[in-house]
């Protein structure tokens, strides 16, 4: 009976687990992951369950009896420690499990602030796990100064939710813009303005100097020379790949776990899924940070441990939930030279990156319509006028058919 060892559980391993299972594999899963939970969603932890919108139940992926009904076995709060790739062998909390298939979704880790400028001060936290979550969630009572480090979507979402519960938000972006990493000015502009009506006070182009405080932070001291004041302190300047296994295995690594396009790393008996693996696309390699993602290279593993051999092609879309607003995002806009606005009802708005004459990515802000029509479009390869996108009466889905 052939045994697939799993190591990870989040999206990507839980996607992975579930789909050999629905195409008939029989033989032995066992799924490893490091957090004392079972696989659970991670975009609401920094928007409905921060709020408390979302009981902690409804963050599982599956039902808690899925895993036992359906022959799987999780080995949860055990970190896997070491690969024998000799031997197929993985070591977790002290016990060896040998493998035949061994896939490797062991995620990201969040980048934290140096100890050297106060990173562990207490009440500085990070916005990655369930327990980065309920470790910061008693911080949230009105009245209560935050100061947010970053400005991506992150370092947003948590600003909304501080304002929402009646907290005094300020949120510093190194960068002279928000978002500047990962969308146009037209998408900054909009969250900007979002943002400060609602309160809170956004500084562009201002770096974090030190944080302030003996044990527990009280403030920063900015590169600009003003000090902030605040209770507590969120990170949010980004993720690396978590490659320290497989790096110690001796697995190529590539801005992530290197992997060819059908997800098997340097090792035939070993893939890669998820926020750690790099894959091939166009000259050079990719890796995608996105629950999207993480879905799609999980069941393409496990497609190919089965003997598919299909190639994995990226099909990128993201979204934020930031007060009453849905951005969701289509495509990747890394590239683009044109931005055009089209306007909605009720206040929407889409912004469409074109590459020349190529339609490559688009931002909707609460126009699902826009962002279901512009994602079919952009995997299509179909590319519709600029000038007939920004017409507010053109029919959308008439797109789809040219």
């Amino acid at each position: 009976m052939e045994r697939i060892v799993v190591v990870g559980a989040g999206q990507a391993a839980a996607s992975c687990v579930a789909r050999l299972r629905s195409r008939g594999f029989d033989g032995s899963i066992t799924l490893i992951g490091d957090e004392p939970a079972l696989p659970y969603q991670r975009p609401p932890l920094s928007k409905a369950y921060l709020l408390g919108e979302m009981e902690r139940d409804r963050l599982l992926l599956r039902p808690s009896g899925y895993y036992a009904e359906n022959g799987i076995g999780v080995r949860i709060g055990s970190p896997a420690t070491a690969i024998d790739r000799a031997a197929k062998t993985v070591t977790a909390d002290g016990r060896t499990l040998e493998y035949d298939q061994l896939v490797l979704c062991t995620g990201s880790v969040p980048r934290r602030l140096p100890a050297t400028i106060g990173g562990t001060l207490e009440n500085v936290f990070v916005v990655r796990t369930l327990a980065d979550v309920d470790a910061m969630a008693p911080q949230f009572q009105p009245g209560r100064r935050v100061l947010i480090i970053g400005g991506g979507y992150i370092g947003l979402e948590a600003a909304a939710v501080a304002a929402k519960l009646g907290l005094s938000a300020t949120l510093v972006e190194m960068a002279p813009r928000i978002l500047q990493r990962v969308a146009a000015e037209q998408t900054s502009d909009y969250f900007r303005d979002l943002h400060a009506s609602h309160g809170v006070t956004i500084r562009e182009g201002i770096g974090l100097k030190r944080l302030l405080g003996e044990t527990v932070v009280t403030g920063a001291e900015l590169t600009d020379g003003s000090v902030v004041d605040a209770d507590f302190v969120i990170a949010g300047v980004g993720i690396t790949p978590a490659t320290a296994l497989a790096e110690a295995a001796g697995l190529v690594i590539d801005n992530g776990i290197a992997v060819d396009a059908q997800g098997r790393t340097s090792d035939p008996s070993i893939w890669a899924a998820g926020d750690c693996a790099s894959f091939p696309a166009g000259d050079g390699r990719m890796r995608l940070e996105s629950v999207g993602n993480a879905i799609d290279m999980g069941e393409l593993v496990a497609d190919n441990i089965l003997g598919d051999g299909r190639a994995y092609v990226a099909k990128p879309w993201f979204w934020s939930d930031q007060y009453d607003t849905k951005l969701q995002i289509a495509g990747l806009s890394t590239g683009f030279d044109r931005v055009v606005t089209r306007t909605g009802a009720d206040g929407a708005v889409s912004f469409w990156y074109y590459a020349a004459d190529r339609l490559i990515a688009l931002d909707a802000m609460n126009d699902s319509r826009a962002y279901m029509v512009g994602k079919r479009l952009i995997e299509a390869g179909k590319s519709p006028a600029a000038d007939t996108v920004a017409d507010p009466s053109t029919d959308l889905k008439a797109l789809l058919k040219a």
